[in-house]
């Protein structure tokens, strides 16, 4: 892990250089340090100037080997994350609530035994059809969540300024979101884009004007301004603004039936600008935004969320086992307790009580364990493990009332620290390794709890990856709209996860399973099309179709070296009237015009039968009058990517000269 700054700007804040470590989500390679424990993560360092008792990050509550140091930047906090305080705190509250329970344990060498899963009792609903990808959005983004966000919106807008209100709709609303969707799928760099000439979006720029739509974002709004706290006051919510929102969310995930593999990790929503809940951690690919811990399956379904927002409270009736268990019991308090679950965590989150306490409720863990964390076990060095070589392993098991930890230490590349209620390390299994020295691939034994753990613990990091594939990158000063667009690619994502469940659940013939491109894509433009209705506007009727007044837009003006290349300069007949091109002339006529196709040019017959006289040019470019003069379009009087050019004869259309043709 990097550092959080150089020496001499953490000196100039009161703290001392951050030792470095590492961890990962799955454990292999590069898992853990093969060094001692008391001097990798080092020891514990009072800050020259300390933390007030009050701050809402006094406590140790970040990710993987981190600390949270309040920095005040003006308006904004930052918080920067490192390795050292965030351990040394949860590790005295584990010590506090758990550590006499962990100096009881009595950890034993095994024999080889082979520890049998506890089976699951519980099972997924049975399926009958798949329904279609709107459905699955509705069951995740429910009507009444989009009715009460149009109520605050609109409420909002009357709040900023009563002589303009929004007056939105819920379908309105629907195409808003639909439209943010189709934004993600073709990744535009900027939202504008969409409507301008050169690279308009029709699925898009047909739905809503420009200005509606960025009406409508900037007075979206989740909760009333006027039932906010201070910013004084303890008690205020500093999620306030998207809270509604987060419990619409949650009790949609939360009725979601779960499987049987449940891991519980942190995930990462991308943010620069201006927050108090923003976090700094320089190891993550993402190193500036939000926080938020999600409890999701092997498969990616989410179906719990949390997000971080400063000291980590105890569950109500739980024990306090430190910040970072407490996650945990937070986040997994929805799992159905006696059916077996498995839940798995890295090393940020396992200790000893929180899986005694999750075997109690029979939800069984599995989890990469800190070495400090283990008291009393006395597994084999990583020196002698080293010495033995690759594959070699160690394991301890101590029993408790409710059932038994299982600890092992396995050495591939560096020594990876199993903690388990269920998982043992045999049966043990072979895995595919590259040994330098032989230079090829050869086997290597892994015990059965690594195999385990690797196979059903990434379910965050694929949802987090999911979302990444197609994420709606709306720019905004608002930091809770990063949330709610965040949010809205999350139920998505989760919509179709659960869409593939029930697909591979009844395999239906001659249907083609939806990718998340095409998944997204039709739910976007269901939400843009599905009971929209063509309003009459106010003026008198127009006698051309919607069809011919939505082409003449698309045209547009062609750049400069296409309009001066001489090549193609094409005269062709309209019935309708223009302005003459040439510099100089202002005459117009009511004759028949014939458009140049190449560069959109106009021009009278006089002016166009002078200049083709006395032109030296012997192609088609000789009539055009962009190319003897200068002159740029979108002069007054002509049409914005429709100016024509002006009949040469004023006998309809025939042939202008036998010059023009090359």
């Amino acid at each position: 892990m990097q550092h959080c700054g150089t020496a001499a700007q953490l000196a100039s804040l009161g703290f001392s250089s951050p030792s470095s470590s590492s961890s990962s989500s799955s454990v292999g390679s590069n898992d853990d340090p093969g060094t001692d424990s008391s001097t990798f993560y080092g020891k514990r360092r009072t800050p020259a100037l300390p933390i007030p008792e009050s701050s809402e990050d006094s406590e140790g509550s970040s990710s993987d080997d981190e600390i949270i140091i309040n920095v005040k930047t003006g308006q904004d906090e930052i918080y920067s994350d490192s390795s050292e305080q965030s351990e040394a705190e949860d590790e005295g509250q584990d010590e506090g609530q758990s550590g006499s329970e962990s100096r009881r344990l009595l950890w034993k060498t095994p024999a080889r035994v082979h520890y049998p899963a506890p089976v699951w009792i519980g099972q997924l609903p049975s399926v009958s059809e798949v329904l279609t990808p709107t459905e699955y959005f509705r069951q995740m983004f429910t009507p009444e969540c989009l009715r009460h966000i149009v109520e605050q919106s609109n409420l909002y807008s009357v709040q900023k300024d009563v002589n303009s209100p929004l007056n939105c709709s819920e379908k309105e609303f629907e195409q808003f979101i639909g439209v943010a969707f189709h934004m993600s799928i073709y990744g535009i760099p900027a939202t504008r884009m969409c409507w301008q000439a050169g690279t308009r979006i029709d699925k898009i720029a047909d739905v809503m004007p420009m200005r509606r739509w960025e009406q409508i974002k900037a007075n979206i709004h989740f909760n009333d301004n006027s039932l906010d706290l201070s910013p004084s006051n303890p008690c205020r919510d500093p999620l306030f603004k998207l809270r509604p929102l987060l419990n619409f969310a949650l009790d949609t995930m939360n009725n979601i039936p779960m499987d049987e593999h449940l891991s519980v990790d942190e995930q990462i929503i991308p943010y620069k600008g201006k927050s108090r809940l923003k976090l700094y951690n320089p190891s993550k690919p993402h190193k500036w935004g939000y926080k938020v811990y999600l409890l999701c399956d092997s498969k990616g379904i989410a179906y719990n969320f949390e997000f971080h927002t400063g000291k980590i409270q105890p569950v109500i009736g739980m024990p306090d086992l430190g910040a970072s268990s407490n996650i945990v019991l937070r986040v997994a308090s929805i799992v159905p307790q006696g059916q077996n679950f498995k839940l798995y965590h890295d090393n940020w989150f396992t200790s000893t009580g929180l899986e005694m306490e999750m075997a109690k409720k029979k939800i069984y863990c599995l989890g990469t364990v800190r070495a400090n964390r283990l008291k009393g076990c006395s597994l084999k060095s990583d020196k002698d493990l080293k010495t033995i070589g690759r594959g070699a392993f160690d394991e301890k098991v101590a029993t408790f009332e409710g059932g038994q930890l299982i600890a092992g230490k396995w050495q591939d590349n560096r020594t990876v620290t199993m903690l388990s209620t269920f998982a043992g390390a045999y049966p043990t299994c072979k895995v595919k390794r590259w040994d330098r020295k032989l230079s090829k691939v050869t086997d290597v034994q892994c015990p059965s709890s690594v195999v385990t753990y690797n196979k059903n613990m990434g379910g965050v990091d694929l949802m987090d990856s999911l979302i990444a594939l197609y994420r709606t990158k709306i720019r905004s000063r608002k930091w809770y709209l990063r949330i709610f667009f965040h949010l809205m690619d999350m139920l998505c994502v989760n919509a179709w996860l659960l869409y593939r469940r029930d697909y591979h659940a009844c395999v239906q013939k001659g249907k083609e399973e939806l990718g998340l491109r095409e998944f997204k894509s039709s739910v976007a433009e269901v939400l843009c099309k599905q009971g929209s209705s063509s309003q009459l506007k106010r003026g008198r009727p127009s006698s051309e179709s919607s069809d011919m007044r939505r082409q003449k837009k698309r045209e547009t003006k062609p750049q400069q070296e296409v309009r001066k290349d001489g090549m193609a300069h094409w005269p062709y007949y309209s019935d309708k009237q223009g302005r003459c091109k040439k510099h100089g002339c202002t005459g117009q006529t009511r004759q028949p015009l014939g458009t140049d196709k190449s560069c959109h040019s106009s021009m009278k017959s006089e002016c166009a039968s002078q200049q083709l006289q006395g032109s030296s040019l012997s192609s088609s470019a000789a009539a055009c009058p962009l190319v003897q003069s200068h002159r740029p379009l979108g002069h007054r009087g002509a049409n914005v990517g429709q100016v024509r050019l002006r009949s040469l004869s004023h006998q309809g259309p025939k042939p202008v000269n036998a010059a023009i043709v090359s």
